[in-house]
Order: structure tokens, then sequence, then C-alpha cells
């Protein structure tokens, strides 16, 4: 009789622990992460530091959606829908993680592969018309245009925006890493100050480790060019996220 009244009593018991389980996984915020190659790559013997940022998050508490992808602009993200379906599945309580800039220096006035992916330098309102062979025409903005359209479409969502600088190349000048402040990591700050969003500097978190470990360790880092990362050089980027996060003090109920 007890064994019974045990059985009756715990499949319900269950039942609703399974529930509640599965009511929380659905309902923890999730991290969407838009970029580029160097922050979702699958080249050989390559990575991007989207794949490792779960590594320092508390995965209980939040999950990763990296939906960045290689070869990609702020302009060319846009326009293939790949910002679209983002905001199709965000949420109240969400955060966008945006790094661009390595692909928007093309001549944005070309209408070929690479011209397409191009924008106008800055963060103001200057716009070029295009006109494709197709005879399509596309209006063509600013990188800090393009950046600010997703801070403000994410936050319409309920969600919070956090804008990144992009990650340094292994390029040297008088033996310091050359840094994006003079442009497109200066225009991502630019573009989060603007429009209200959180701000990683994450150029100048990692150049200051390229800086300490020096030329010929930080080439161990880049295998075939120097933009694109190993494995343990998009470890030590998501490592340098999760840094600046603690700096800013956002997110920290999160991280590890």
């Amino acid at each position: 009789m007890k064994k019974q009244i045990f059985f009756r009593g715990f499949w319900p018991a269950f039942a609703v622990i399974m529930l509640f389980a599965a009511f929380t996984l659905q309902n923890k915020p999730t991290v969407y992460i838009i970029g580029d190659s160097t922050v979702q790559n699958t080249g050989k013997g390559q990575a991007g530091w989207g794949t490792y940022l779960i590594d320092f998050l508390d995965s209980n508490k939040v999950n990763v959606s990296n939906q960045a992808a290689a070869g990609r602009s702020t302009r060319t993200f846009i326009k293939e829908g790949r910002w679209d379906k983002v905001l199709s599945t965000l949420k109240p309580g969400d955060y966008v993680f945006m790094q661009f800039g390595h692909n928007e220096g093309a001549k944005p006035s070309t209408t070929d592969r690479f011209g397409a992916r191009g924008v106008l330098r800055g963060t103001g309102n200057d716009t070029l018309e295009l006109i494709w062979p197709s005879g399509e025409k596309e209006v063509v903005y600013t990188y800090g245009h393009y950046l600010r359209r997703f801070i403000r479409e994410a936050k319409a969502k309920g969600a919070t925006p956090v804008v990144l600088s992009m990650i340094p190349r292994n390029q040297w000048v008088n033996g310091k890493v050359k840094r994006a402040d003079n442009d497109y990591g200066k225009w991502a700050k630019e573009a989060a100050e603007l429009d209200g969003a959180l701000f990683v500097d994450l150029n100048k978190i990692t150049a200051d480790k390229y800086d300490i470990m020096g030329p010929e360790k930080v080439k161990e880092l880049f295998p075939g060019d120097h933009t694109h990362t190993n494995q343990a050089g998009a470890r030590i980027n998501a490592a340098s996220v999760a840094e600046g996060l603690r700096l800013q003090k956002q997110l920290t109920k999160y991280l590890r």
C-alpha cells in the first residue's frame, strides 16, 4: 500500500519538475552573435571566437546562438536576410552581440561580389545609390548607420545590443599591434554611444595581450593569413569578450 501511494505521488511531482525544467530552458535568455568569419569560421585550421564564448558563460542560465557568417559585412548581413532571421526569434531579455569591420573596406561603388560588402566610412548620414546590372537599385550607407540599425531594431524587440570592436589582425607597427581605434573600432564605439548600446572594446583588449605576447607568439595564432585565428586565437578573443563584459559590469550573472 505504501509503495502504491509513493508511486502515485511520484509521477505527478516528476511531471511538474520536468515541465518546470522545460519552461526554464525555453525562457533562458539567448545571446545572439552576428558578425563575420572572425566570429564564425569553418575553414580548415581556423576558428571564430563566437564558437567558444559559451565556455565563458553559464549554460544553465543563458543560451548562445552564433549567427555570424564568413565573408559578411554589416551591409550584406542585412541584404541577405540574415538579420531578419535573427529578429524573427529575438525576444525580450535576449542579447545581440555584433562584431563587424573586416569586410567593410571594399569599394562600395563597385557592383561585384566584393564591392557588395563595402560600406561608406564613418557614422554619418552619407549615402550612395547604386544600380546593379540587374537594374536593382540599392542605397549604401555608412558603417555606423548599419550598426545603429542593428542596435535600434534589437532594442525594439526588447533585447540588449552589445557592440564589439573588431578583433585585431596580425599586423604590427613599430613593435605594436595595429589597432582599429582610428577607423572601424572608433566608429563602432561612436555608434554604440549614439544609440545607447553597450560597447566592448574587443580590439584593444586582445591587442594589449598580443603586445605582451610579441610577434612570434602571435604569429602562431594565425595559420593562414593575418586575419583569421586558429582555435587557440579564437579562445583568446572569447576570453577577451568575457573580460570586456566584466569591465563594463554587464552580464556578470551569466559569466563563469
